[in-house]
């Protein structure tokens, strides 16, 4: 099998290595395009390939029939869930061959979520002049919630997502960037319109707040920033991102301490945002699509979520948002990432089964 040169005419990198089973979804098609793969955490789509990255620190490039590892990567902390995370391959791309990745970045016998640009040469499977270009402050021990979902906004800045590291009530210092989202420019430096520019006792990346681990994030088709978190026991949320917004954690929130103690002071309170969906109980959520319309006309503007816990693809849609289907088979084992690819066609990552596997109508 081999893997075109045309943006994006793909044909399969591994042959399926199952007859695609899937419950009420008969009208689609799953492949696997590649295997093998170990932690596999995010999909990123360029005119000449794919990259995949895995977390215990590689990065992996599918191109032309061949699978290779990229040079280059930075020192990063393979702690619990850190390691290589996010990746995001911007609009300009073809001309810059720049990509940006998170990571956890090593912070004096502590780690912390970073990010990392970096220039791709595909012929040489390798990156060059690369800068960490921001890292949280502070940084934790204990390897949990990192966040780490990448998007690039309309108007090139870049949106990171940061879990709270453990800390929960970090998420409600501004002076920290635990369980926030940050909006920086390409080359680190925090736009002059973020909401918290200026102020005291602040971080001038910050452009929200009170998120617990966010691991998906993905514009709408209006250039809305969403995204979803991980509650505790039950509670996982989708919220539309507003600018200088506080989400709540750990003051309120829809689900359990997992010892089923009451989290904070209910689920409501003045000046916190409620979500657009939630899950109870916790389906583990994990990447997230906004998709286009452009091989399913009638899914246009469907949101689309990975279920680490439940193995399915969740499809919502709505206001508010309701789960309307769930596509589950043998491939969906684990669903960390997945993407829209330049074709339409839907890309996902299994954790359980190590695999790349492309959704087609049938």
């Amino acid at each position: 099998m081999t893997l075109t040169r045309r943006a994006f005419a793909l044909s399969t990198l591994a042959a399926p290595f199952f007859a695609p089973s899937l419950q009420a979804a008969s009208n689609l098609k799953i492949e696997t395009m590649a295997n093998n793969l170990d932690a596999p955490w995010a999909i990123g789509f360029t005119p000449d390939g794919v990259l995949v990255t895995e977390r215990d620190c590689r990065l992996i490039w599918f191109s032309g029939g061949k699978r290779r590892d990229v040079t280059g990567l930075p020192d990063i902390a393979a702690q619990g869930q850190g390691g290589l995370l996010d990746i995001l391959v911007p609009r300009d791309f073809k001309t810059s061959r720049t990509i940006f990745m998170t990571y956890a970045k090593p912070q004096r016998h502590k780690e912390g979520t970073a990010v990392v640009r970096a220039k791709f040469d595909g012929d040489r499977a390798s990156l060059s002049e690369v800068t960490t270009i921001f890292e949280m402050r502070k940084g934790s021990g204990g390897g949990f919630h990192f966040g780490s979902r990448l998007v690039e906004a309309r108007d090139g800045t870049l949106f990171i997502s940061i879990g709270d590291r453990g800390n929960d009530q970090e998420a409600q210092n501004l002076r920290t960037h635990n369980g926030t989202i940050v909006r920086i420019a390409k080359d680190g430096s925090a736009p002059q319109d973020n909401p918290f520019v200026g102020k005291l006792r602040t971080r001038d990346e910050i452009w929200s707040y009170g998120h617990r681990n966010p691991q998906g994030m993905t514009l709408d088709l209006d250039g809305n920033l969403w995204a979803h978190e991980h509650g505790a026991q039950g509670g996982d949320e989708i919220n539309r991102i507003q600018k200088g917004a506080n989400y709540g954690w750990p003051v309120i929130a829809y689900g359990k301490k997992y010892s089923g103690g009451k989290i904070g002071e209910g689920t409501a309170k003045d000046g916190m945002e409620q979500p657009e969906h939630y899950w109870d109980p916790s389906i583990a959520p994990s990447g997230y699509m906004i998709y286009s319309g452009k091989l399913w006309n009638a899914w246009r503007r469907h949101h689309f979520v990975g279920s680490l816990k439940f193995d399915y693809i969740a499809r919502l849609t709505g206001a508010p948002l309701k789960e309307v289907q769930q596509i589950q088979s043998d491939a969906t084992a684990r669903v960390r990432d997945i993407r829209e690819s330049p074709d339409g066609s839907i890309w996902f990552l299994s954790v359980a089964n190590g695999t790349l596997n492309r959704i087609t109508p049938s």
